[in-house]
């Protein structure tokens, strides 16, 4: 259990690349005296500020950034390693400062600090089908009263509103046989702290298009070809499995232009841009939605 503050607070600051979501944490950490945790699993990486878009010291101005370059590439780091550092940082944080900024585009990350993470054996697609299938027919009622049914201690502990965890139970029961709350962590420590969550909405969704066309010719400005080189003998490590750092290693084998390469960089962070915003609008459907420059007064 954390012990916190009385006037504790997150502020989850989520969106996709290039919304605009450093400048708007930085603001609003400055505002509440705060520090910010990253939950962008691309920035955890020191070797590649560049393709990342990790915040130079000039931006940080002056707030202090966890996680951010905290990792190597020649280290794997999931989603559950994250939650659980995180969480230790968290708790002697909060001992001694009421606010935290968190901010980041990387949802299973996100889900994993708030929610916890749990070991889990895999979802074939064919019981997740089966569960929406249901959910459609029978509706939210349905679901609440299965999960009830067939997992009545998940259910006494959690937020049964939330479709999405709900629909997560119903589906690790079709699928094993067994509760969610049997592969739940006797040891997860509850997050009681109070949660606030903003998203940044562009729309037009064709100015952020622009914008991240503008950022990736930035970046290749700044020297992302050389930093791709440096970190060519990690190329097949986890951290290096992403957009940006894919198209170039094709430039360099030879198998496309360097003006190609580029273009396939827009291209896919526009496409990760949009499954982002799909994310965070299905899973997180408390975000409270702000226009691009707007910071809301907490």
């Amino acid at each position: 259990m954390f012990l916190v503050l009385q006037q504790s607070k997150i502020i989850v600051i989520a969106g996709p690349t290039a919304s605009g979501k450093t400048a708007l944490s930085i603001a609003l950490a400055k505002e509440l005296s705060a520090e910010i945790l990253s939950f962008d699993s691309r920035q955890f990486f020191r070797e590649i500020p560049i393709g990342t878009a990790a915040p130079t010291l000039d931006e940080m101005d002056g707030i202090p950034h966890h996680f951010v370059g905290n990792k190597s590439i020649s280290q794997n780091y999931s989603a559950g390693m994250f939650a659980e550092e995180a969480r230790i940082w968290m708790r002697d944080y909060f001992s001694k400062n009421d606010n935290l900024v968190v901010v980041g585009g990387s949802g299973m990350y996100l889900s994993a600090l708030l929610y916890g993470f749990d070991d889990i054996p895999p979802i074939s697609s064919e019981v997740r089908v089966s569960v929406q299938n249901d959910l459609n027919e029978n509706g939210m009622a349905w679901l609440q009263s299965e999960v009830q049914r067939f997992d009545p201690d998940w259910f006494a502990n959690s937020d049964t509103q939330n479709q999405r965890r709900l629909s997560r139970v119903l589906e690790v029961v079709r699928e094993t046989g067994k509760p969610m709350s049997f592969f739940q962590s006797k040891n997860q420590e509850v997050l009681t702290i109070p949660v606030v969550k903003y998203g940044i909405m562009w729309d037009p969704r064709e100015l952020l298009y622009q914008r991240i066309n503008r950022r990736v010719d930035a970046m290749m400005e700044l020297g992302l070809l050389d930093e791709v080189k440096r970190a060519f003998a990690y190329r097949t490590h986890q951290a290096l499995q992403t957009v940006g750092y894919r198209e170039l290693f094709e430039y360099l084998d030879g198998q496309c232009s360097l003006e190609a390469a580029v273009e396939k960089i827009k291209q896919n962070t526009r496409r990760y841009a949009k499954r982002q915003y799909t994310w965070f609008r299905n899973q997180e459907k408390d975000l409270q939605w702000l226009s691009p420059g707007v910071v809301p007064k907490i």
